[in-house]
């Protein structure tokens, strides 16, 4: 009797652990990996439009020091002033405001585009864009964002695009004499399709000259977000961010595609203006490590 009891208890504990293990093994491999190949070094920052439009530079960098946002990218004509018109004292100035800080001021951001039919306007304008990579020189930023903003009727797409790229050219060789990066905002209708992008890119042909990505709507047209980022991934320089909460765009997918590609550079939020700002950010930060994984 005793020795058919103990067969029991050894047979059944033995029967137990053998269903502990396998349920064990069911969980784990029904459990998404939700971890990266490595850990993450893309770095947080925002852009001024529109959240930031009416800040002025110091406000700027107390925000993102609070927020623990690491960088900013200062765009063209808003509260800040930080513009073609300053002198080398004031532009000194700026530069030293952010090396006291914690905050890179990674970028300037401006309207500059050039798919306009009308040379003069064209020239005018890549002109213009010089003068703005030597104020990114002399304030510390390490590039400049320009747009393409739509594809005149007047003359064909292919026209335009090859246009655009050969300003981008121009643009990069001279901008790569200061250290300045050329940034292409995937922006304007039309122009914001990945496809139109990677053209842009090819006529370009130059190392100095990258993308912007935008988180557009038109990052999924076509064949999909994966083969619309695959076009253009190894020509990304930086990231604009909507509001991470839109359901209507796969922001986890992104982040993902940018940490198996290596991305170290800077995903920048660019949101509307709020009346308690900082709160907005330390959430805005809290879901961007939250879709990597990080918290």
């Amino acid at each position: 009797m005793k020795s058919n009891r103990r067969d029991f208890l050894r047979t059944t504990g033995l029967g137990l652990g053998a269903l502990g293990l396998a349920t064990t093994a069911a969980f784990s491999a029904a459990k998404p990996n939700l971890s990266f190949a490595a850990p993450s070094k893309i770095r947080l920052g925002t852009v001024t439009y529109n959240l930031a439009k009416d800040w002025d530079l110091a406000t700027i960098i107390r925000n993102c020091q609070d927020a623990a946002f690491e960088g900013v990218e200062l765009r063209t004509t808003h509260a800040h002033g930080v513009e073609v018109t300053l002198n080398k004292a004031q532009r000194e100035d700026v530069k030293q405001r952010f090396r006291d800080s914690n905050v890179e001021l990674m970028g300037l951001g401006s309207a500059f585009d050039y798919h306009t039919p009308d040379q003069t306007k064209l020239r005018k304008d890549i002109e213009a864009t010089k003068e703005y990579i030597v104020l990114a020189h002399d304030v510390g930023a390490s590039g400049v964002k320009v747009r393409p903003n739509g594809l005149p009727n007047e003359v064909s797409k292919e026209k335009t695009l090859e246009q655009i790229g050969r300003s981008l050219r121009e643009l990069g060789e001279f901008g790569d004499g200061y250290g300045v990066q050329i940034r292409l905002e995937v922006h304007g209708t039309e122009t914001s399709l990945l496809p139109n992008i990677k053209t842009i890119m090819d006529a370009a042909n130059h190392r100095n000259v990258g993308v912007c990505w935008n988180s557009n709507q038109t990052d999924l047209a076509g064949e999909g977000l994966d083969h619309n980022f695959n076009l253009v991934k190894a020509k990304i320089f930086t990231v604009h961010m909507r509001d991470l909460y839109l359901d209507e765009y796969p922001f986890r997918k992104l982040l993902t595609g940018l940490n198996e590609i290596g991305f170290t550079g800077f995903c920048l939020a660019e949101i509307p203006e709020s009346n308690d700002p900082v709160r907005v950010m330390k959430y805005f930060r809290g879901l961007f490590l939250a879709y990597q994984n990080l918290l």
